[in-house]
């Protein structure tokens, strides 16, 4: 018969080994050689058995042999080592704390930081993939800095699917269910013992309640919520069922539950714990945007208007947008969201036209009816960014709309290129040679600190040394590769009798290609399939051959991409290339961190530009993997020729998607058989491939400390936290925000009386000469405005065909004496001639504001109109 409940019964840890259990808790265990290394010696065949979860090896090792680790005088040293360096670790100064001390409290005394996944282990499977491998990077980094940051996040029962290809090839997904009391988690209690619980009200009176669980990721708090409570009725029990799936009301219920809810986590944990309120509240990506409507919510009172509000929490908000494409968006339907809030649903206080507002497309280009939560993202952060300097660009010319009048480099969205977390990556036979080169400690902070100071030591590692790891790491991909392949095929209903054939399945002296990701559309999996007879020649070279590992998952909805990964397998079926091109099904965290070590070369072919950071190329890097990818996300930021090859792009020479298809692959195939095969085989005098060996060390030195999650948590803490903690302390109290909100509205009611009246310069002609200075007088209206609410500009530069001005920079102009007789104001100012060729100018205003994060947060400006000399507002939001 089947149990109706499973879950596994412990033994009682002897009392000398209790500290096994907060280091099973903490995961830092995840990213800590040491502690790793310890749970193996407790039990090598049960380590492995337990695909290496401490939690699952701590409930399997039979009694005898924790008796006899309880009276081993060596591993009980061992063991309190690690746990004295554990709780140093989570307690001791860190980067953050020293910074604290030399800069007197600029920075946040706490961030919260909002995903809807998070990739920490495959022991805590909650990530479908880049986006919560990031978060999770994002967390262990900031531990590592001793940032004091508290993760928010949705625990799903089902977790993300697992991978499975029928006998055809096409994939198939199961969802396994999960337990909570058997992951590394602790549910979030009252004084009394009683569970935690926030809730959400729903319509029609009812509620969607969820207990708070707590991972601990080194010293960062993860809080997870769970609906799967007693109290709940059989629809909201659901609602964390598993990760990007049900329908729009399934979804936006999650991202309540997220957002509203993961605000409230958060006041019931630093209740409880006495850490420290947030000042900073960061929203990974469109999902969790409703904790802005929460926070407005909770200052929402008699005699405090909902301007005031927004204008307190906008000061703390960052917003990231991951998303390239607006596909890639959630966006509801206008009347589901107005269902779920208002006087008999969540947030009473405020009224639902206001709530409505905030995320409505309201904008050239958008559609009117639909809520859109990277909208409100923007609408509710005073500091947004992309994930890397391309993606910024691509966001600001996608999220233009929000901003009319406005040239896309000037709205205010930045970037911070993506990093990854190198102790979770960096196989461990790369920082034993790290070890032996410099000392583990060095080496231990160069992973997770950075400083290129620390990785130019690489330069001095013998070529032999690189070689012998490069072929060590490539052979254990192989044996890995191996058996992974012999279980799908098993699972595909192949017999023993007729797998012999895997034992061959890739070689450890020949060049290995990697290329694992989600499979939507614009990744182009089967981009390498293009010419298939050319690829064939390519994997059977008879001097130089390649084989490739392929892994990826398509959304469970996603029909066109399974079709593509059934494509590929079919291909990798064929007997006369399957032992060098190969598809791994149920790609995950456990299977990248052998896939990464193990490659030579990183294939990464999306559409250009749609891919916002791809972050899998950086992991290999830091593995000494090269690079082969289209200058897209962040190796259009930091290609070089001497670590790395990019492939061509055919923008604007190809006539439709087939044609530009044919000629990327074209120019991928050029690289592979002309330049990276016979770099790779070339042998120098000592016999060893001495022009690869350098790119492998150039790719460490250079790229090494750019693609660390740690320098992206200080890019983010510089570039983003400090600025949002520094406004939200000003901004905070309802007094300034009142006085902030007020002259907004002051600014917008009065700005369609704003123009630009006429605009003279003094001698110019058709041409002009070098280094002379013209001066400039403008006469503008202000209506009822005064010269304290605008600032009046001057751009000037070289211009296009079009007459649009390049590389421009604004300057302001001086306002000199009073009105005139028609309510005019004078503004005068130079305008130097520094740049030969065509050159123009323009003038505008806009509202200024001491308060004010860019000249472009209100989306006001005025310029000349054509002809007239007259001007008119245009009203952004």
């Amino acid at each position: 018969m089947k149990a109706i409940r499973r879950f596994t019964v412990r033994p009682a840890l002897p009392e000398p080994l209790t500290p096994l259990s907060e280091l099973a808790r903490n995961l830092r265990w995840s990213w800590h050689t040491g502690t790793r290394e310890l749970f193996k010696a407790v039990d090598p065949e049960q380590w492995a058995a337990s695909d290496c979860d401490p939690m699952r090896l701590l409930g399997s090792v039979p009694p005898a042999r924790l008796a006899q680790l309880a009276g081993d005088g060596a591993f009980l040293r061992r063991l309190a080592e690690a746990s004295d360096g554990l709780r140093e670790y989570v307690t001791g100064a860190r980067w953050y704390q020293d910074q604290s001390a030399e800069r007197g409290g600029e920075l946040p005394r706490a961030v919260a930081y909002f995903s809807p996944e998070f990739g920490i282990t495959a022991a805590l499977p909650q990530y479908s993939g880049g986006l919560g491998i990031l978060a999770g990077d994002h967390l262990k980094a900031a531990s590592d800095l001793g940032l004091p940051l508290i993760g928010v996040g949705l625990l799903y029962r089902h977790g993300y699917f697992h991978q499975s290809l029928s006998r055809d090839g096409w994939q198939q997904e199961t969802y396994p269910v999960l337990d909570p009391n058997e992951l590394p988690l602790s549910l979030l209690r009252e004084a009394d013992g009683t569970p935690s619980l926030v809730a959400i009200a729903l319509p029609g009176g009812r509620q969607l309640r969820a207990h708070v669980w707590q991972a601990s990721v080194g010293r960062v708090p993860l809080l997870m919520l769970d609906s799967d409570v007693e109290e709940n009725d059989a629809g909201a029990r659901e609602v964390t069922d598993r990760l990007y799936g049900g329908g729009s009301e399934h979804r936006l219920l999650q991202e309540m539950l997220l957002g509203i809810g993961g605000v409230r986590a958060i006041r019931t944990y630093c209740r409880l714990s006495g850490h420290a309120e947030p000042e900073v509240f960061h929203t990974n990506e469109g999902h969790a945007g409703f904790l802005g409507l929460e926070r407005i919510h909770e200052l929402a009172a008699p005699g405090v208007e909902f301007d005031a509000s927004l204008e307190a929490v906008r000061a703390g908000t960052v917003f990231t947008t991951h998303t390239p494409v607006p596909a890639g968006i959630d966006r509801f339907d206008r009347e589901l969201v107005a269902r779920h809030f208002g006087p008999h649903a969540e947030l009473p206080r405020i009224d639902v036209e206001r709530i409505l507002r905030l995320g409505m497309e309201t904008y050239p280009g958008g559609e009117p009816n639909l809520f859109n939560m990277a909208v409100m993202g923007l609408r509710l952060g005073r500091c947004a960014n992309g994930v890397s300097t391309l993606h910024g660009k691509v966001s600001r010319e996608m999220f233009a709309g929000l901003w009319p009048g406005f040239d896309a480099e000037e709205i205010p969205i930045s970037s911070v290129t993506n990093g990854v977390h190198a102790p979770t990556w960096v196989a461990p036979e790369v920082f034993r040679l790290g070890a032996r080169q410099i000392g583990a400690q060095r080496t231990e902070e160069a992973l997770s600190v950075g400083g290129s100071e620390r990785w130019d030591a690489v330069a001095e590692i013998q070529d032999v040394d690189i070689w012998e790891l490069r072929r060590e790491l490539r052979g254990q991909l192989v044996t890995e590769v191996r058996r992974r392949l012999y279980a799908s095929w098993r699972q595909r209903g192949a017999a023993s009798a007729e797998l012999g054939w895997i034992d061959d399945v890739l070689d450890p002296d020949v060049l290995t290609i990697g290329f694992a990701r989600r499979v939507p559309s614009y990744k182009r999996l089967t981009l390498m399939l293009r010419d298939r007879d050319r690829l064939m020649e390519l994997l059977t070279h008879e001097e130089r051959p390649i084989q490739i590992v392929v892994a990826g998952k398509a959304h469970p909805a996603d029909d066109g991409g399974k079709r593509l990964i059934q494509e590929l397998v079919r291909f990798t079926d064929d007997p006369r290339v399957r032992h060098r091109i190969v598809f791994l099904p149920d790609y995950g965290m456990a299977m990248a961190q052998k896939l990464y070590p193990g490659c030579d070369v990183w294939l990464n072919n999306p559409l250009r530009p749609l891919e916002a950071c791809g972050t899998s190329g950086m992991k290999a890097a830091l593995n000494g993997c090269l690079n082969l990818s289209v200058l897209d996300g962040w190796w259009d930021e930091w290609f070089e020729p001497d670590f790395g090859w990019a492939i061509p792009t055919a923008d604007g020479a190809a006539t439709d998607d087939d044609r530009r298809d044919e000629l990327e692959a074209a120019a991928l195939y050029d690289l592979l058989e002309r330049r990276i095969a016979p770099r790779f085989y070339e042998q120098g005098p000592a016999g060893l491939p001495d022009r690869w060996i350098e790119m492998v060390r150039r790719t460490l030195t250079r790229l090494g400390p750019k693609v660390l999650a740690g320098r992206m948590v200080r890019d983010y803490v510089e570039q983003l936290y400090v600025p949002a903690a520094r406004a939200q302390r000003t901004l905070g109290g309802v007094d300034a925000a009142g006085e902030l909100a007020s002259w907004k509205a002051r600014v917008r009611a009065a700005w369609p009386r704003v123009a630009v009246d006429h605009v003279e310069a003094s001698a110019t002609g058709a041409t002009a000469e070098l280094g002379a200075t013209l001066s400039l007088r403008v006469r503008v209206h202000l209506g009822e405005l005064t010269p304290d609410d605008v600032e009046v500009q001057t751009i000037a530069g070289r211009v296009d065909p079009e007459d649009f001005i390049a590389d421009a920079s604004p300057v302001p102009l001086k306002l000199v004496g009073g009105p005139d007789t028609e309510g005019r104001r004078l503004y005068e100012g130079p305008l130097a001639l520094d740049r030969t060729g065509p050159f123009g100018y323009t003038v505008r205003i806009l509202p200024a504001h001491r308060l004010l994060a860019s000249g472009a947060e209100l989306g006001l400006v005025a310029v000349p109109s054509e002809g007239t000399g007259e001007a008119a507002g245009v009203l952004l939001r």
